[in-house]
């Protein structure tokens, strides 16, 4: 089969799981108000329609742009991702708003990634100025994802279990698709009605950790500061009454979308192999050691025998160098791949695709790539150096030059994301 139609299967199957199915699978019946976001917001809200779940009002949030309308009885906000905007502030305050009328009845939170940055509510003394600037500076910094929310949960009046803290005696239904590795669902969106483990200490410690600490706005400091001498009151712990009526629940992972490209790439041949969903670390790191596992594959036969295809789920940070560079963690992992695999003398014995799972990759146009070792030859020969690409977090441009980008668009699916490694042919052993 060409190469060009296997891609078709990973990129199909990658952004078409079906979470609108598994959303209305758990919805519970009877009345409740409704608070949908995140990247996946509407697709979820649109799970309302024709199920036992009647709308007592509510709202979606979602990205600027996103197309769609929300069932009746819920109203529409756009707000901004990566970092928030003022849209993000007025989500915030119709989440808390729509929380509270909730008090005496049914509470149904419909939470997907990319809620973060989507619903906003900074406690005083933190404007949106100092929050967008702390988002980017931990965004830049190559913290994991539960690094970066254990800061937010801090700093906000919706994270952390605090929306349940503020529907509290409600019947709380909170139903999660994960884009975070492991599906903890206290990091999905910052974990809005889940306690939180984490501390004040430990957000500061994650300043200190990447060096962000004296980067920082001096009101982020301070009131993480003044919560680590308990002058603040923490973010409510497993164990809080507050969760007593609430009920959490993962519909949906990033395992799901590897299971379902495996059994497509299953069915025209390949012996799929899923390897993890828990895929973290820098992006160029990641991209070495899993060109390591690929080479291993092509000499060896460990895991897999060519053909077959080694699938790899999850999120890898990138740490920003160069803050005008343009690319993305999968755009990162698959230069990196590539180049390590071209440097040992792999041309074409295997390929790779890594995309996003929401259509975008950092904040371009591209949900992720697909290469051959032999497209750094490529990229040399129309003067672009891969190595400096990415030293300058710039790999779309050397990408796009060779025509080695994917692009989807935004698919309101976000469920992390994908690398499928391609396994075509072997060496030998011993080679």
């Amino acid at each position: 089969m060409e190469l060009s139609s296997i891609l078709d299967i990973i990129v199909s199957r990658s952004i078409g799981f079906p979470l609108e199915d598994r959303v209305k699978q758990a919805l519970p019946a009877g009345e409740c108000v409704v608070v949908s976001f995140g990247k996946s917001g509407l697709k979820m809200a649109q799970a309302l329609e024709g199920s036992t779940t009647r709308v007592a009002g509510g709202v979606v949030v979602v990205p600027h742009g996103y197309p769609g309308k929300p069932p009746a009885g819920l109203e529409l906000v756009e707000a901004s991702h990566p970092v928030p905007d003022e849209g993000s502030l007025r989500a915030g305050e119709a989440v808390l708003e729509w929380a509270r009328s909730s008090r005496g009845g049914c509470l149904l939170a419909l939470i997907s990634g990319g809620g973060s940055a989507l619903v906003e509510a900074p406690v005083e003394p933190v404007s949106l100025e100092d929050l967008t600037e702390a988002t980017r500076l931990l965004l830049a910094s190559g913290a994991s994802i539960h690094e970066i929310n254990s800061v937010r949960k801090h700093l906000s009046r919706v994270k952390g279990g605090r929306l349940a803290e503020e529907a509290h005696p409600a019947r709380v239904y909170g139903l999660y698709a994960s884009d975070v590795p492991g599906d903890r669902i206290d990091s999905i969106a910052s974990g809005p009605t889940a306690p939180d483990p984490t501390t004040y200490r430990d957000a500061l410690a994650v300043l200190r950790t990447y060096n962000v600490y004296d980067s920082m706005p001096v009101s982020v400091v301070k009131v993480l500061e003044e919560g680590a001498q308990g002058l603040r009151p923490e973010t409510p712990k497993p164990g809080s009454p507050v969760f007593k009526g609430v009920h959490n629940r993962l519909v949906a992972s990033n395992m799901d979308v590897l299971r379902l490209v495996a059994q497509g790439l299953e069915e025209v041949g390949y012996r799929a192999m899923i390897l993890t969903s828990r895929l973290e670390g820098e992006s160029r790191e990641a991209g070495r050691v899993i060109a390591s596992i690929t080479m291993e594959a092509i000499d060896r036969g460990l895991p897999a025998s060519p053909p077959a295809a080694l699938l790899l789920g999850g999120e890898t940070t990138v740490h920003v160098r160069n803050p005008q560079g343009r690319g993305g963690r999968n755009m990162e992992l698959s230069v990196s791949w590539a180049y390590s695999m071209w440097y040992w003398g792999y041309r074409r014995e295997a390929s790779i695709v890594s995309l996003d799972t929401d259509g975008i990759d950092g904040s371009t146009d591209a949900a992720g790539a697909n290469l051959e070792p032999v497209d750094i030859d490529g990229m040399r020969s129309l003067g672009l150096d891969p190595l400096e690409a990415l030293d300058q977090n710039n790999t779309y441009q050397a990408l796009e030059a060779i025509g080695k980008l994917i692009r989807t668009g935004p698919t309101q699916i976000n469920l992390n994301s994908i690398t499928v490694v391609l396994l075509k042919a072997g060496r030998g052993a011993g080679q």
